[in-house]
């Protein structure tokens, strides 16, 4: 049988670790980490993914800070907003929810938040740096990936590692950081002739491409690891871009659906402001 990466108990692990972190950052310096979540218009699942990052920041002691524009904020309204939050030192760590309302330039949002406290990787900077084995807080998705990888002990240098989505936000990023890790890397995306060929191919397969079960179970190699960063809600749960039913008797290992990259999202997230905190507040 499959081994159960289990996104939600490690996010457990970590959080717990972070808690005494938090403690002793506050005992040390006075002060209260602060993430600032903003988030723009009235997109019902955006509104729950903050909530959740809120109580995660309260599981660890560390608080929120909720920024909440209307639906009709314009991008120069949404830079304001942020360069405020660059310019407050009680807040080290900045989320712009995305998606962002249509008439909104979302690159140009990202990329005014401050490198250092850029710590869900959004920034053209930040992904410069890591793609450069530079010192930046790496997008949360595919680092939260990552530490599951690692963590569960999954061979990466020298596998053959196939990332199916291209976005700048998870895509991209996932494969600089498993090429980093000495994987050999295959990106591909919806429009990529001869899918099924190239995900056979696969020692390491990782669904980004936001398309519900694009990617057949008959298509992943017996034994490969398979990761699936995916969530698409159904009637009774959901499913993610990789069909899981019965994939326990091919991969060796894999994520579930839900419980697997979705809780390591919001902890890395999480880990990664508690870094910036310490960062400002043990050099203030």
């Amino acid at each position: 049988m499959a081994t159960l990466l289990d996104g939600r108990a490690l996010a457990g692990q970590i959080e717990a670790d972070l808690k005494v972190r938090v403690a002793a950052l506050k005992e040390k310096s006075g002060r209260t980490p602060i993430l600032a979540t903003i988030l723009v218009g009235d997109d019902g699942a955006s509104a729950t993914y903050v909530r959740m990052k809120g109580n995660a920041c309260a599981r660890v002691g560390m608080q929120s800070l909720k920024v909440e524009l209307p639906q009709s904020t314009t991008t120069e309204q949404l830079l304001g907003e942020i360069e405020k939050l660059n310019a407050n030192p009680d807040v080290h760590g900045i989320l712009l929810q995305h998606p962002v309302p249509a008439q909104i330039d979302e690159r140009a949002c990202f990329d005014a938040i401050a490198l250092a406290k850029d710590v869900d990787g959004v920034t053209c900077l930040g992904f410069g740096r890591m793609s450069m084995d530079q010192p930046a807080y790496g997008s949360a998705t595919p680092q939260g990936i990552m530490t599951l990888l690692t963590e569960n002990k999954i061979q990466i240098e020298g596998q053959h590692a196939v990332v199916v989505g291209r976005s700048a936000i998870l895509g991209k990023p996932m494969a600089m950081m498993l090429l980093a890790a000495n994987a050999t890397v295959t990106i591909c995306h919806s429009r990529t002739k001869n899918l099924a060929e190239l995900v056979k191919q696969a020692d390491i397969v990782v669904g980004a491409v936001g398309k519900a079960e694009l990617i057949k179970k008959d298509w992943i190699k017996a034994g490969a690891v398979v990761v699936d960063a995916g969530f698409h809600p159904r009637e009774g749960g959901g499913v993610g871009d990789i069909e899981l039913v019965g994939i326990e008797q091919i991969a060796s290992a894999y994520t579930p659906v839900p419980g697997g990259v979705g809780p390591m999202t919001i902890t890395t997230l999480i880990r990664q402001t508690v870094e910036a905190a310490e960062k400002a507040l043990v050099s203030a």
